[in-house]
């Protein structure tokens, strides 16, 4: 199959780049893949909102700047946090214009919620479920366009490159190129190829590498490790945000129901087990300071009395208030027995956001020719070594529009590669156990909440690296002698996820941001981790 452009990922980063392709270029084909639905995406759980610039009398782009710079804790580049804010309205106004709806007053103004890390009221959300709005709005833009298609069940397995026209391809190789995937269509159970001009990785995060995450089950780091097997260049890995609220219940892992932040902006008391208003003694934010010093205070908190959660207190919220803007945790919560208006939430810390992931510039080009990539999956130094509450849709949405204004410029210049040869399968037979595939996948999970969580140190990582070691020796002897299967090769995307995270934190000799290392607890120098 050949298209013009391949989008790899159905969510806001993807969605948006292809629908400005479609409109631009109408004699150009686009193809979007999905490896299930083709609403199955981590915008789809994005509850909070998107943080923008909406009333000049009171905010301003100075301001909205600054929050995300003091957030980022020194790592962010300055020019990119400019880019984003100022033309992140211009996009928010376009995404309004395609049929997303935003919450308003009685008086037709935009709800303007306040969340952890913001100086000033500027999170447009559509009651708890704003991501879900946004690309639905973005879903009905695209089916109405006609030279775009959307294939689901279809799980990318690699980038095609020189490597696989048999030339030798290392870290120190110029000008890698790339010129479509191979993709297992899960229809049909067919390994096949898909040649483009220009490809857009747009595959999302890495949440499932952990434990508990409040992530789609999908959050398997594919794009990230394609590049990296491709010898793209991934940065600052070690940033992994955890979300401080998710819902805890009892024996619940893999995906968990995400509490939003906007929840303690509208008023909401984090307390211990002995009902204690403990943030004040952590920052003088309390409740709204910055996600990674309000993950590492309720991690401190439990350790402390020894708990698994922690309590979100909500009683003296007005509740009519609360159904209206949180209407689907108001259910959830009902649903495990817990009343807001007599009861606090028992919530605790979750894998949530990839600061890191496949380096871009300021367009969206990443160290691959012909290959761009947006979304949670890149690196485009906006946040540092933190993200801003709010900040990762509005960054989707500008570089996608950055991404299509270099796509457009370089297609004409274009040919497509015809020597590309089909995938080579010879010698793999079917897998005789799932169980080799299920229980490395747990023992991944586990190391990684362990060892390489909020908190680390260099003995966890040390551990961390070496049973990793030995996770993927195993599973790349299975991967060599077994027909490929989504869980196998989600699993090897994972291992090597995995790896880039620990070995960008044993790079790391200080403690900033999401990265806090007791044996550096101090910031010491201002770096980026870069892996080639």
């Amino acid at each position: 199959m050949k298209t013009d452009f391949l989008v790899i990922g159905s969510g806001i980063a993807g969605l948006t780049y292809a629908l400005k392709i479609a409109n631009a270029c109408p004699d150009k084909t686009i193809t979007i893949l999905t490896k299930t639905q083709s609403d199955e995406t981590n915008t789809k759980y994005a509850q909070g909102g998107i943080a923008g610039v909406m009333d000049f009398s009171q905010d301003s782009f100075t301001k909205h700047i600054k929050d995300t710079l003091i957030a980022g804790d020194g790592l962010c580049d300055e020019q990119i946090v400019e880019i984003v804010v100022k033309e992140g309205v211009d996009r928010i106004n376009e995404i309004i214009q395609w049929g997303a709806r935003f919450d308003k007053d009685s008086g037709g103004d935009y709800k303007l919620g306040k969340e952890g890390g913001h100086s000033e009221s500027r999170i447009l959300h559509h009651k708890d479920v704003t991501g879900k709005e946004m690309e639905r709005a973005l879903l009905e833009a695209v089916q109405k366009v006609k030279n775009i298609s959307i294939i689901n069940h279809c799980f990318v397995l690699d980038l095609i490159t020189q490597h696989h026209l048999g030339y030798l391809v290392t870290k120190s190789t110029p000008d890698i190129e790339c010129y479509g995937v191979y993709v297992l269509n899960l229809n049909t159970g067919k390994i096949e190829k898909i040649v483009s001009k220009i490809t857009l990785l747009a595959s999302g995060g890495n949440g499932q590498v952990y434990r508990t995450t409040t992530n789609p089950s999908i959050a398997t780091g594919d794009g990230v490790a394609m590049v990296y097997r491709a010898k793209g260049r991934i940065e600052n890995m070690e940033f992994i945000q955890f979300h401080p609220t998710a819902l805890y219940e009892a024996g619940v892992r893999g995906h968990s129901f995400l509490v939003t932040e906007a929840v303690r902006g509208d008023g909401a008391i984090l307390r211990n087990h002995q009902g204690e208003a403990f943030m004040a003694r952590y920052d003088e934010r309390k409740d709204l300071a910055p996600r990674d010093i309000v993950a590492r205070a309720i991690d401190n908190e439990m350790k402390i009395n020894g708990t698994e959660f922690i309590y979100l207190d909500c009683r003296h919220m007005d509740l009519n208030k609360f159904r209206e803007h949180f209407p689907n945790i108001y259910q959830k919560c009902l649903s495990i027995g817990v009343d807001v208006s007599k009861d606090m939430i028992p919530v605790a810390p979750a894998a949530h956001y990839s600061c890191g992931g496949v380096k871009t510039d300021e367009w969206g080009k990443t160290s691959i020719r012909n290959l761009f990539a947006t979304g949670e999956c890149a690196s485009t130094g906006l946040h540092g070594s933190n993200r801003l509450a709010s900040n990762s849709l509005l960054e989707a949405m500008v570089f996608s529009h950055r991404s299509f204004l270099a796509s457009v410029k370089l297609i004409e210049e274009i040919t497509f590669n015809e020597n590309i040869p089909d995938w080579n399968a010879a010698g793999t037979t079917a897998p005789n156990e799932m169980i080799l595939i299920t229980q490395s996948l747990k023992e991944l999970k586990l190391l990684m909440s362990d060892y390489v969580g909020i908190v680390r140190n260099n003995e966890r990582l040390k551990r961390a690296n070496r049973r990793l070691d030995l996770l993927h020796e195993e599973t790349e002897a299975l991967y060599q002698k077994t027909v490929v299967s989504p869980q196998l090769c989600e699993l090897r995307n994972m291992i090597t996820v995995a790896y880039l995270i620990v070995k960008s934190a044993e790079l790391r000799k200080e403690s900033r941001g999401l990265h806090y290392n007791t044996d550096f607890p101090r910031k010491v120098n201002i770096i980026q981790n870069t892996i080639l």
